[in-house]
């Protein structure tokens, strides 16, 4: 007999913005998904506000280290600018096809700039050859962390949710 995916809702959280090391530690099943989704891709898109208030949309590398999630772009590009001025952000992981149940990842939070240090520990990441100037790392602090997860076969949506204030939970429903 098949049984729902989540039988159980824990609510550990805190508040305010963690990093990727903290969502691991509290929501380690969204964790282990979503490492799943952006290692088979190693693409997402990264979502940020333009001055107007309209949002933009920009492919991105992202790269996990010492606990943190990491993204570069050159300095004089306009998701740069944009996370620069309003550092919200929200990330999704790549999608290659529509029937493919692959999960998606979906991040919100902030993104601040990385020290020096951090980035020198970066060594096989696309901007560590670049100097400062011309390409900036930004670490993305996260608020609430989601992982849908698709069963193709029975019919069933599972929504993982994970916030800093509000801890994790999960919930799976018939589609469509």
């Amino acid at each position: 007999m098949w049984a729902w995916p989540c039988t159980v809702a824990l609510v550990t959280g805190t508040t305010g913005i963690l990093g990727w090391h903290e969502m691991e530690l509290d929501a380690p099943e969204i964790a282990r998904l979503g490492i799943e989704r952006l290692s088979a891709a190693r693409l997402a898109m990264l979502g940020t506000i333009r001055r107007d208030g309209s949002p933009r949309i920009s492919p991105i590398e992202p790269y996990i280290l010492n606990g943190g999630l990491l993204v570069g772009a050159m300095t004089w590009s306009a998701k740069a600018a944009d996370l620069r001025r309003d550092p919200r952000y929200m990330l999704h992981s790549a999608v290659t096809s529509p029937d493919s149940g692959e999960g998606e990842l979906k991040l919100h939070g902030r993104a601040v700039a990385a020290d020096a240090a951090l980035r020198a520990r970066t060594a096989d990441a696309w901007w560590a050859a670049l100097p400062p100037d011309k390409a900036i790392v930004f670490t993305l602090a996260i608020a609430q962390a989601f992982f849908v997860s698709w069963d193709l076969e029975r019919g069933v949506m599972t929504v993982h949710r994970w916030s800093a204030r509000d801890g994790y939970s999960c919930s799976a429903r018939n589609y469509p």
